[in-house]
């Protein structure tokens, strides 16, 4: 396909690879992710597929398909170089699809392990019919080095919530990107949690067919000594009268922990009416951790409903350890339930009680490991 600009950082999207130059890390899309950690995924391929699916729940709802299957044609092209690699490279593709109206009773539950060695490629794409209510959760696990994209497009007046969990391995590495087209009067609450693995950079974006769309991005991280973890907001509002909401949380542990939140909102010319905000709170618990937040909005209309962001980076609330611990909790399980509590906000957002726990326990097993807090309040980073 012929590659397009983007307005905002003027974006190539192309299904060719081609398009993008390789990346070498001074490019500001690329510049605090660390290259050669990546084992090749931004240079060239070196196998196809290596990923096994697993529904665990909604079967009827999920086909495992071949690169020829019609319904790809949903997938959305791809805006960087690992994308468009990823393209050209899998073998199979999971296609999750809710017919107009239906509202499946259970969630729809996908794994994506990531098995190739050293490089595994796969796609996602979940087709949500006109006023369906539908529960996705799509969980990445493995050892390997993933690439891959998941397209959402939700259709008119339907209402989503999809979570993409990262629970990779110690040593696995994944790129990806998550591209959400909501449709008109269509809701989605795209809830991103990252638990796991070597390097992470997920990518998240939002494009809107109509007015009407109202769109929740919602992410948890928690990276602990030596993991990167990455994580890319785009909300383009292009039509009016439609609404986003970004709210992100991370907490980072042990030396050379680091995370990166960047999240761009444009409000284009046409896009009246809309409203809009992000948020990123950033919890570091012990010395040596890096946390960088990079939030952006760019305006160009004066007739909209609202709009703004904000961004901290800081240690434990001083006030909240003082009156949990004022109440006989001891100094280091204070500190566990502020954290849980911290996280907590966004994990229950999925709506299936059995993955919240899961995550939250694995929260717990993170904390449990971490020594006592050298230092407690710090000051807060715009």
């Amino acid at each position: 396909m012929t590659a397009v600009s983007e307005h905002l950082n003027d974006v190539t999207a192309s299904f060719d690879e081609s398009a993008f130059p390789v990346p070498s890390g001074r490019e500001e899309a690329w510049r605090f992710t660390p290259m050669r950690r990546l084992r090749g995924l931004h240079e060239a391929t070196s196998g196809h597929g290596g990923v096994a699916y697993r529904v665990d729940s909604g079967a009827e709802h999920v086909r495992i398909v071949g690169r020829d299957d019609a319904a790809l044609a949903a997938a959305a092209a791809p805006t960087d170089r690992v994308s468009a690699l990823a393209w050209a490279a899998f073998s199979d593709a999971a296609v999750v699809s809710v017919a107009p109206g239906a509202e499946p009773e259970e969630p729809i539950r996908l794994t994506v392990d990531a098995q190739g060695d050293p490089q595994s490629f796969g796609q996602v794409v979940v087709d949500l019919g006109a006023n369906s209510r539908s529960t996705v959760v799509i969980d990445h696990t493995g050892a390997g080095a993933y690439a891959g994209d998941i397209t959402v497009r939700v259709g008119d007046g339907a209402a989503a919530t999809v979570a993409v969990l990262q629970r990779m391995s110690d040593d696995g590495v994944l790129v990806g990107h998550v591209r959400a087209v909501v449709g008109r009067d269509a809701s989605v609450r795209c809830v991103a949690v990252t638990l796991g693995g070597d390097v992470v950079r997920l990518s998240s974006s939002v494009t809107y067919e109509a007015p009407g769309g109202d769109a929740q991005m919602l992410g948890a991280f928690f990276a602990t000594a030596g993991q990167h973890q990455e994580h890319r907001l785009f909300v383009d509002h292009a039509v009016p009268h439609c609404r986003s909401d970004v709210t992100y949380k991370g907490a980072l542990a042990g030396a050379k922990a680091h995370t990166v939140w960047v999240g761009d909102v444009l409000i284009r010319a046409a896009a009246t009416g809309t409203e809009t905000y992000e948020t990123n709170r950033n919890l570091v618990l012990t010395d040596g951790a890096r946390a960088d937040s990079i939030p952006n909005l760019e305006i160009e209309t004066g007739d909209v409903t609202g709009a703004g962001h904000a961004a901290a980076t800081g240690r434990f609330d001083d006030e909240q350890l003082f009156y949990l611990q004022s109440r006989g909790i001891p100094a280091d399980q204070a500190r566990r339930l502020v954290v849980r509590g911290f996280f907590a906000d966004i994990v229950r957002r999925i709506g299936v009680t059995d993955v919240e726990d899961a995550l939250m326990a694995a929260v717990d097993a993170e904390l449990s490991g971490l020594a006592p807090d050298t230092g407690t309040a710090g000051g807060d980073a715009a």
